[in-house]
């Protein structure tokens, strides 16, 4: 007789246990949906949200701020002296481009999204936008390249920077030379005790 008296409390149990869930189901039922459909429904962004980062790289000056402050080292800058023949003009705040550009790489696998980078930078060209739906399959996919030079470029100005380093090299081998060849003001004999 006990175990009967049992097997009904159990059921009687289970019943008033779905019963209650169903009834909470059935609250929530005619509520008004708190989700938003994503894709085809956003919410607002907050204006001081630091997401993906941009650089207008016709405002970049190559200054290396950036790169230097950044804690996890997310950014690669490459720079190459301007010239004495080219003219690269003015940023948008006026100061005079002096170096190329032929690698402004962010990394934003590696980004902790500080904002640090953005506060040195002089022409305030790199700054972080709102965009966040920049999800990938590669993680090489998340290395943002910015240049406005294509691969040939970049390959004619690291030949020509080549070539004035090592003319510069060749200069002070030069003058190296020259400066071991003069005599010393004891008329060369340099060394020699009275």
């Amino acid at each position: 007789m006990q175990s009967v008296n049992q097997y009904f409390l159990n059921i009687y149990i289970a019943i008033k246990s779905v019963l209650i869930g169903m009834s909470i189901t059935f609250r929530h039922l005619f509520t008004k949906s708190v989700t938003v459909q994503y894709p085809r429904e956003r919410l607002p962004i907050p204006g001081t949200s630091r997401n993906l980062l941009l650089n207008k790289i016709e405002d970049c000056i190559g200054c290396d701020q950036c790169v230097r402050v950044c804690p996890v080292n997310c950014i690669t800058m490459d720079t190459i002296k301007v010239f004495p023949e080219d003219d690269l003009g003015l940023a948008s705040d006026g100061s005079k481009k002096r170096l190329w550009l032929p690698r402004f790489d962010i990394d934003m696998a590696k980004c902790c999204y500080c904002g640090l980078c953005t506060y040195p930078c002089p022409t305030e060209c790199l700054i972080m936008t709102d965009e966040y739906e920049y999800a990938t399959y590669e993680r090489n996919d998340l290395v943002f390249k910015f240049t406005d030079l294509d691969p040939i470029q970049i390959a004619e100005l690291k030949e020509k920077d080549h070539i004035r380093s090592m003319e510069k090299e060749k200069k002070k081998l030069e003058t190296a030379k020259q400066a071991a060849a003069k005599p010393g003001k004891n008329g060369g004999k340099s060394g020699e005790g009275t």
